[in-house]
């Protein structure tokens, strides 16, 4: 029975991502972030009880991106479609631009399951991350108490960059440092405890605000990891 308690968990993801999706749909943003989260949490901890009674094979592993491509790729495509909806009211083919989000995510997905590199690392932006990325947006729009950041959410053209550089991260050829950690000796993790400290910082001082912080500091702390193994 043990070998089922992964997929399980797996399972979970997917019924959170089914959930979120309907949210999005209705532009509920605050539910869809919600289960989006816990969808996360579930993807976490499925590969955690994996590794943890010893029973990872190749169903989870597809399992395990099938549920992440409606969590992590639909979802943010819906809502990014969404926002560019109603921030170009008078081109309305704009909006379809958002959904780049959820082919890149399935591409990204797709190309993970065949690539060995990664069983350490990520090549390109982890699709959780993409999408953490994303459904915080229209909550900052919706919350923020600063008319800059209110407009710079409600412009077209930022909504559009944001979507083709998120797209364009998950894609590229770039090596970003994973969480899982072989020992916890600090002259060896010194960049994951840098980035964890530096991120929840950040993160009880701005709260989901600052999410899109915490992925960019991710993404260039990576690459200067990179640039110093060089």
């Amino acid at each position: 029975m043990k070998k089922h308690i992964p997929n399980l968990i797996t399972l979970g993801n997917l019924f959170c991502g089914t959930i979120a999706t309907i949210f999005a749909v209705q532009a509920n943003y605050e539910f869809a972030a919600l289960f989006v989260v816990f969808g996360i949490v579930f993807d976490f901890f499925d590969g955690f009880a994996a590794r943890l009674l010893n029973v990872s094979g190749e169903l989870g592993k597809q399992l395990d991106s099938l549920a992440d491509m409606v969590t992590s790729g639909v979802v943010p495509g819906i809502i990014m479609y969404h926002l560019l909806d109603n921030a170009s009211s008078e081109v309305s083919a704009l909006k379809y631009i958002g959904l780049l989000l959820t082919l890149g995510a399935c591409y990204r997905l797709a190309k993970f399951n065949i690539d060995t590199r990664q069983s350490d690392s990520f090549i390109g932006l982890p699709t959780p991350a993409m999408c953490l990325f994303v459904i915080v947006l229209p909550l900052i729009q919706i919350n923020t108490g600063f008319e800059f950041i209110r407009n710079l959410m409600g412009n077209p053209f930022f909504l559009i960059a944001i979507t083709l550089l998120l797209t364009l991260l998950m894609n590229a050829e770039l090596p970003l440092f994973s969480l899982k950690f072989k020992n916890y000796k600090l002259q060896n993790n010194l960049l994951k405890y840098f980035f964890l400290a530096t991120s929840l910082l950040m993160l009880l001082l701005g709260q989901y605000s600052a999410i899109p912080l915490v992925i960019l500091l991710y993404v260039v702390l990576s690459v200067v990891g990179n640039l110093k193994t060089k």
